[in-house]
């Protein structure tokens, strides 16, 4: 946040000198202010690395799915999510209803779920209360069908050049145990993942990340339990296009995958979007806002290699919002 400085200054003609002594030490005050001052450098979550990248490769694209998605809100301030899809492939429908109440003033957030496969969520979040940057959330799921329950305790700590978090995943056999953790300084970041099952007292997650983050250009890498490498490079070219290559590569396998997108900015209102990969997947998608509240997606995915064979999906989605 860049901190502005403003003086007063008197119109009255005897007070020339003064004016121009505070004006002296207005520009001595800017010229010695270190660069940066007031800014945050607070780096984002490991599971948010290279986040921008995969925005390019899923974002507009919803092939193979007919999508609804109404978003409300009430007065009091409960904000009310409803979703259906139905997948053209199976034919399956699906949906869930979300409520969401935040009371600022206490940091509480209170978020509940139900789809529909009959499975009851609901996460109570605590946040800036305890300590400025500190995260506490409560997540519990219940199945009245089967009487399943399970329970999940999420803490995070962030401030300027960390990001830390710890996760409690409650078992009658042993809680399982998920960290995180990522620095950053002058745009370089390094991440680690792991995850701890108590009950068989074995390591299950054993993630590494480095990548890099400027204003138009990111760079992320990644090995996951030693076996998954990948990698990720975005760049936005301009302030209407945005680019991204994706690679990965798995030990003992001789194929690497890779992949490239983009994503251009019509007008204010309309989006196009477009990626292909090694396997000649080419998937195009167009968003279109309608009006304030209301917008379109369309996607649709073809075979490069099967063009005329058919196969080849189709994807609508819907979002109201108000």
């Amino acid at each position: 946040m860049a901190q502005n400085v403003g003086i007063v200054l008197q119109q009255d003609m005897p007070g020339k000198g003064k004016h121009a002594e505070n004006k002296d030490h207005c520009v001595t005050c800017q010229s010695h202010a270190p660069k940066g001052h007031g800014t945050m450098a607070v780096p984002p979550g490991y599971s948010d690395l290279g986040k921008s990248a995969k925005d390019i490769f899923s974002k507009g694209f919803g092939y193979g799915i007919l999508k609804l998605d109404v978003k409300t809100k009430s007065q009091s301030g409960v904000e009310f999510t409803t979703s259906g899809s139905n997948n053209t492939d199976t034919g399956r429908s699906g949906g869930h209803l979300e409520t969401k109440y935040k009371m600022k003033d206490l940091g509480l957030t209170f978020n509940q779920k139900w789809n529909t496969d009959n499975t009851l969520t609901t996460e109570i979040t605590l946040e800036d209360q305890l300590a400025n940057g500190l995260k506490l959330g409560l997540d519990t799921s219940f199945v009245p069908n089967t009487g399943k329950k399970s329970a999940k305790l999420k803490t995070s700590y962030k401030r300027d050049f960390v990001n830390v978090g710890c996760d409690l995943d409650f078992d009658m056999a042993g809680p399982t145990v998920h960290t995180a953790a990522v620095l950053g300084f002058e745009g370089w970041l390094a991440g680690y993942q792991m995850a701890f099952d108590t009950a068989k007292s074995k390591l299950i997650k054993n993630n590494f990340a480095l990548g890099y983050k400027a204003g138009d250009f990111q760079l992320h890498t990644s090995v996951n339990d030693g076996t998954e490498f990948g990698g990720s490079i975005y760049q936005k070219v301009n302030s209407n296009l945005e680019t991204a290559v994706n690679l990965a590569w798995t030990a003992g396998s001789n194929n690497t995958r890779f992949g490239l997108g983009a994503k251009y900015q019509l007008d204010k209102d309309a989006s196009l979007s477009a990626k292909v990969n090694n396997a000649c997947l080419v998937g195009v998608g167009y968003t279109q806002t309608l009006r304030p509240g209301v917008k379109l997606t369309l996607s649709a995915l073809i075979d490069g290699k099967n063009v005329n064979a058919g196969g080849h999906k189709i994807g609508l989605g819907f979002e109201l919002e108000a």
